[in-house]
């Protein structure tokens, strides 16, 4: 994408939006080291613990294909073949034939993958409650009638 393809649409942001972006951003940052740290200490990397909360957070099944699994983590698929096998190793998950393409193998948790998954989405959980208003997106819509006389 051409830097001329990033045009902002609308005005200029004010003073307001870009303490509502910041504070946002903060609290984004505060929860990714939160998570960082917490997974390591659990002994996964943050991308292991990515692999496993796509696994069990996949829509409408409890198994994804490593093509859909590069997608939801934003990878290339041979980055997402390395890490099932590092997970797989460890015995987070492992690999079943599709009966639906042979092309392709089903990526599905073990029960120690659910188990630390299960301990570990809890402390996110604990944790973006905590957070709360720092993770609440900025409010893009028209200023109000009094904002709009104070710009």
């Amino acid at each position: 994408m051409a830097p001329e393809d990033d045009a902002p649409a609308g005005p200029p942001l004010t003073k307001r939006e870009f303490e509502a972006l910041a504070e946002f951003r903060f609290g984004i940052r505060r929860y990714l080291r939160f998570s960082e740290e917490t997974v390591r200490r659990h002994g996964l990397t943050p991308q292991q613990y990515q692999l496993l909360l796509a696994l069990k957070g996949f829509p409408g099944r409890e198994w994804a294909t490593v093509r859909e699994l590069a997608e939801r983590l934003q990878l290339r698929h041979h980055s997402v073949v390395e890490l099932v096998d590092r997970a797989q190793g460890q015995d987070l998950v492992t690999r079943a034939a599709n009966p639906d393409d042979a092309r392709s193998v089903r990526i599905l948790l073990t029960g120690e993958g659910e188990r630390i998954l299960g301990r570990l989405s809890a402390l996110h959980r604990d944790e973006l409650r905590r957070l709360d208003t720092a993770l609440t997106p900025p409010d893009w819509g028209e200023p109000v009638a009094a904002d709009a006389e104070s710009v």
